[in-house]
């Protein structure tokens, strides 16, 4: 289920993890956490229209996916935040914007 050169992937409700050892992995888990915060934000299927429209502009602009996915605005609050345990009790609602 999780895509090849990715560890997580995060379909509300659920966290898929390639290997089952992953869960003892704090950060890794935190970072699945904030996107469950972004995707509930953005009434989930919005979150993965939002998603998927910045990631086809951001590969234009890239010509790369993998570029792309990691300068998207989930994935930049997510990176930046998730060794930040505490993050996500006090992230402000639609903080992704501030990655944009």
């Amino acid at each position: 289920m999780v895509p090849k050169g990715f560890v997580g992937l995060t379909l509300y409700p659920f966290i898929f993890l390639k290997q089952k050892e992953l869960k003892e992995d704090e950060q890794l888990i935190n970072h699945e956490k904030i996107h469950l915060k972004q995707q509930l934000e953005l009434l989930i299927v919005f979150f993965y229209l939002f998603y998927g429209l910045e990631w086809f502009v951001k590969c234009m602009k890239y010509k790369n996916g993998y570029i792309a996915y990691k300068n998207l605005s989930f994935e930049r609050e997510a990176y930046k935040n998730e060794a930040n345990l505490n993050y996500i009790k006090k992230r402000k609602y639609w903080a992704f914007l501030h990655y944009l």
